[in-house]
């Protein structure tokens, strides 16, 4: 019980030194804060933890070694250097703007079904992916994939009616299986 009542009076004791020091310095301790950040919020954030420290540290203070004011400026200073340092150690954030070019969050979807058009493909019989990779790959007319085949342009035609047919239901399949209604 007696140690109850000396923690209450070191306690209270320590509450009236922290009051008593942001009497004595708080304002020139926020003066110095804002000096430093620019910024008056986070000043005050300083000079907070300046005092959370103060009454952590009460026993140093109260010893009588060294000036007071010196060691409420010195914290406060080490204190606004860390966040500092701590900003200065992270990347730097960019805000969104509503003209900024809008970017894909993930593109992991898009890679899945490239792989799974070309697995179809791959699965088309020889004349069928050749007739697709000569109109949808390279960009050319049914005349010019005919040229370049060697075949009729109404075989080239037919061809690419039949490959995109097949390509459809081997893709249906594929989707059904992704989402384990196969």
């Amino acid at each position: 019980m007696a140690r109850l009542f000396a923690r209450a009076r070191a306690t209270s004791r320590d509450e009236a030194l922290v009051r008593s020091l942001y009497e004595e310095h708080g304002g020139a301790l926020l003066a110095y804060a804002v000096r430093l950040t620019g910024d008056r919020a986070a000043a005050e954030d300083v000079v907070q933890e300046t005092l959370v420290r103060a009454w952590r540290h009460a026993d140093k203070l109260m010893s009588g070694e060294g000036s007071v004011r010196a060691w409420l400026f010195t914290v406060a200073k080490n204190l606004i250097v860390d966040k500092v340092r701590a900003k200065a150690a992270r990347p730097t954030e960019v805000a969104e703007s509503p003209t900024a070019v809008p970017v894909a969050k993930d593109h992991a979807q898009r890679v899945v079904d490239s792989m799974s058009v070309l697995a179809a493909i791959e699965g088309l019989s020889e004349d069928h992916r050749k007739v697709l990779v000569e109109i949808y790959f390279r960009d050319r007319s049914v005349a010019e994939a005919a040229q370049e085949l060697g075949i009729a342009p109404g075989t080239v035609k037919s061809r690419s009616h039949y490959a995109l047919q097949a390509l459809r239901t081997a893709m249906s399949g594929r989707r059904a299986a992704l989402e384990g209604t196969a």
